[in-house]
């Protein structure tokens, strides 16, 4: 027979068995929110970072001019200068390395960039960059651009001049890749005036899928493969989007027009 006694005592003990149940129960939990919470910042601050040097320039661009915040980011809100983007989707196909080299170092390739702002063609420069070119050839062929919206555009005159519109992520956001990532190439000497095509990055040799139009001359540092050039009908265009304004205070944000790649397509000559 258990006395009333031990029966007290033993009460109290299950009792206070239950208390540190509840009490480490509680430790875990703040536990769990606690690194929820700091993931959560890390994940804000990373994604900041990415979307600043995205785009990077990616999004495909680690801190980078593109971080820079200006003294004075003047932005424009004009009427929305392009027509209603072709229907379709964009792409979600994914690959697990670089297609096979297929271009011709020699020969001109052509990338036209079919928008539903008007006509971008762009001269690529298959010698010097010709991993970039021939994934861009695989790429198009592959329709990955086709719906694409353009989703991110500079405008920051200081302290270093920067202005780019960036496309090339499906996804519309600088999380965009197909999968496998690029040697950097063509970076020696390096400059970003007006009309230069490069591609975003998140730091050397991360090339993917995402690229930028330069717009007016911009000041870079050599950390994004030049790749090609826009034609001077395709700078009419790009500057016709730039003209319609940044959607951001700051001057880096998605453009005001509704820049979408409806068809994208490379052609050898």
């Amino acid at each position: 027979m258990v006395s009333s006694e031990q029966r007290r005592k033993q009460l109290a003990r299950e009792k206070y068995e239950r208390y540190l149940q509840r009490k480490e129960a509680a430790r875990r939990r703040a536990r769990v929110r606690n690194t929820a919470i700091a993931i959560g910042v890390v994940l804000v601050l990373a994604a900041g970072g990415a979307y600043a040097a995205t785009g990077g320039l990616n999004g495909d661009e680690k801190k980078d001019e593109a971080a820079d915040k200006p003294s004075e980011a003047p932005t424009s809100k004009a009427p929305d200068p392009c027509d209603e983007p072709a229907k379709g989707k964009p792409s979600d196909k994914q690959w697990k390395k670089e297609p096979a080299m297929t271009v011709d170092k020699s020969a001109d390739y052509t990338m036209k960039l079919e928008t539903s702002c008007g006509d971008i063609p762009v001269e690529m420069d298959a010698d010097k960059a010709p991993h970039t070119v021939n994934s861009f050839n695989f790429l198009a062929g592959e329709k990955y651009f086709d719906h694409s919206p353009c989703h991110r555009m500079t405008a920051l005159p200081q302290p270093k001049p920067l202005y780019v519109l960036q496309c090339g992520s499906p996804k519309g956001s600088p999380a965009g890749g197909p999968g496998y990532e690029l040697d950097d190439e063509n970076l020696k000497g390096a400059e970003y005036p007006a009309g230069t095509v490069a591609m975003a990055n998140s730091g050397p040799d991360t090339g993917g899928s995402q690229f930028f139009l330069v717009y007016k001359d911009s000041a870079l540092p050599p950390n994004y493969t030049p790749f090609g050039k826009v034609t001077d009908s395709g700078m009419k265009v790009l500057e016709k989007i730039a003209g319609a304004g940044v959607a951001a205070p700051q001057g880096d944000g998605p453009p005001n027009a509704t820049v979408v790649i409806d068809k994208a397509t490379v052609r050898k000559s």
